[in-house]
C-alpha cells in the first residue's frame, strides 16, 4: 500500500504542473471504493488551484470544491500531456489543459471523490479522525507522549491505526521502531518519555528520508513521472526475515501483527 512518503512524492511529481489547470473532462472507468460524489460534467470548466496532502489522501483545490484521491492498496497516478487508450486497469482520466491526470489501481482499492469544501461531511467522513501530521510543526513530542499514554494495544498497532499520527504505515512503522529501538509488541502506555522522544524523533527521520528517497517501490509503485522509489533499498528490517541486523548481526525476525507482518530485531529492540 502507498504510504505517506509514497503518497507525498507523488504530489511533489506532478503538483506545480498541474496547478492553474482548468479542467475539460472527467473519465471514469469501473466502480471505485466511493462514488465521486458529483457529476464528472459539473467538474468541466474548473480550475485546479494546487495539491495538498493529508494523511494518505492527495486534495485537488478547485475554484470550487476539492477532489480527494486516495491511492489505494496498488493505486498509481501518471500525468504527461497525453495518455495512451486506457487499459482495463485505468479507471480515472482527468483531462486538463496542461495534461491528463490518470489512476491506474488494479485492486480498485482507491478512491476519487469530490466535496464542496475540507469542512464539509464529505470530507470530514474520510479526514475527519486522521491523527497529525508527523512531517508538520504540529507533530509535538509532549502531545505525543500523552496520547501514547491512554493507548492500551501495542506501540505497532497504535502507530498504524493512524488516529494518533497519520500516515506511518506497516514499512515505516517497523523501521521507526527499529531506529528507535522499541519492540512492535510493546504495550504504547507503558513507553517512558525519553522512549517516546526517540519513537518522535525516528518517525520523522524515517519518513523525511523514505520522501528523499522517492519512497519504497517494493511491487508497482511509481510516482507521477513513472519514476520508482530507493527507499526499500536501505531498509533495516522491513523486508529482512532472517538476514544479519545491521547492528548487531543477529537475524531480523518476523511476526504477525494484526495481519501485517512486522520485522524487528529482538536484541537491539527491547519491550
Amino acid at each position: 500500500m502507498p504510504e505517506l512518503p509514497e503518497v507525498e512524492v507523488t504530489r511533489r511529481s506532478f503538483a506545480d504542473r498541474i496547478a492553474s489547470a482548468q479542467i475539460l473532462a472527467l473519465h471514469l472507468g469501473k466502480p471505485l471504493r466511493w462514488p465521486l460524489g458529483a457529476s464528472p460534467a459539473s467538474l468541466v470548466g474548473r480550475q485546479i488551484w494546487g495539491v495538498r496532502r493529508r494523511g494518505k489522501y492527495l486534495l485537488l483545490d478547485l475554484d470550487q470544491g476539492l477532489l480527494l484521491v486516495h491511492l489505494g492498496m496498488s493505486g498509481s497516478l501518471n500525468f504527461a500531456p497525453t495518455q495512451p487508450e486506457a487499459g482495463p486497469h485505468d479507471h480515472m482520466d482527468l483531462v486538463t489543459d496542461r495534461g491528463v491526470l490518470r489512476l491506474h489501481d488494479p485492486r480498485r482499492f482507491g478512491a476519487v471523490v469530490w466535496a464542496p469544501g475540507e469542512d464539509s461531511p464529505q470530507a470530514q467522513k474520510l479526514l475527519g479522525r486522521l491523527g497529525v501530521e508527523p512531517l508538520s510543526a504540529q507533530f509535538d513530542v509532549m502531545a505525543f507522549a500523552l496520547a501514547l499514554k491512554k493507548r492500551q494495544t501495542a506501540i505497532k498497532q497504535v502507530l498504524l491505526a493512524g488516529d494518533e499520527v497519520v500516515g506511518v504505515g506497516n514499512i515505516y512503522a517497523s523501521e521507526a521502531l527499529f531506529m528507535a529501538g522499541i519492540r512492535p509488541t510493546t504495550k504504547a502506555s507503558r513507553l517512558s518519555k525519553p522512549r517516546v522522544a526517540r519513537l518522535h524523533a525516528a518517525i520523522v527521520q524515517v519518513l523525511t528520508r523514505a520522501v528523499d528517497q522517492g519512497g519504497s517501490s517494493l511491487k508497482d509503485f511509481v510516482n507521477a513521472e513513472g519514476r520508482t522509489g530507493y527507499f526499500q533499498l536501505e531498509a533495516a528490517v522491513y523486508g529482512r526475515a532472517g538476514e544479519p541486523c545491521r547492528v548487531c548481526s543477529r537475524p531480523i525476525k518476523s511476526m504477525l501483527q494484526g495481519q501485517r507482518t512486522t520485522f524487528y530485531c529482538p536484541t537491539c529492540q527491547k519491550p
